[in-house]
């Protein structure tokens, strides 16, 4: 079974992500696994330096801060990088899921219903908090200015978007413990994937 986790940037997905990997359940960060993509698949490469120059390579290496201050900045140029990305990221998983054995996985991506990829998913678990708190959480870990956050956090769906899709709503607004909302969720997907055999 697939579960996918999603979430705003600062809503806090990455810490509910780690929670569900201390409990045993296999996890797969698309985002990460995007990062190691840039960096080694050569074919990939190619077709981003051809769509955004030269410019993107220092010392054979894909410069992320060039590439974000350009897709940032352009809706049409972020849709095509993501065209390029999604499915490479996709054959990734797939092979990557073959390859566990577990009553269910973890799917954790930033744009996840933005990119289509949780249409693979069984379910969806959608980390949720206000928008002021993800800006002061981003801010304080990446030293980016308030617009620099507000332009990325533009590229992804609103919340309340996310959250009327979602099969399980973790809510990381400091109001609630996020342990005992994971293990409620955790318990409940054991349940569905047991009862799917």
């Amino acid at each position: 079974m697939i579960v996918g986790l999603t979430g705003g940037i600062g809503s806090g997905k990455t810490t509910a992500a780690q929670i569900f990997k201390s409990l045993g359940v296999p996890l797969f960060l698309a985002d990460e696994e995007s990062k190691k993509l840039i960096d080694s698949d050569a074919k990939l490469q190619a077709s981003l330096v051809e769509l955004m120059g030269s410019e993107l390579l220092t010392d054979g290496k894909i410069n992320r801060a060039y590439m974000a201050s350009l897709i940032f900045s352009d809706a049409v140029l972020l849709q095509k990088v993501n065209a390029l990305i999604h499915p490479a990221v996709g054959d990734a998983f797939k092979a990557w899921y073959h390859r566990q054995n577990s009553s269910y996985v973890i799917r954790e991506a930033a744009i996840l219903y933005e990119s289509g990829s949780h249409q693979d998913c069984d379910a969806v678990i959608v980390v949720s908090a206000p928008e002021q708190l993800r800006l002061e959480r981003v801010k304080a870990r990446s030293g980016e200015s308030e617009e620099q956050i507000r332009k990325r956090m533009s590229k992804q769906w609103p919340a309340e978007k996310k959250e009327a899709l979602a099969d399980y709503i973790i809510h990381n607004d400091g109001g609630e413990m996020l342990i005992p909302q994971v293990l409620k969720i955790h318990e409940s997907l054991i349940h569905t994937a047991n009862q799917g055999r």
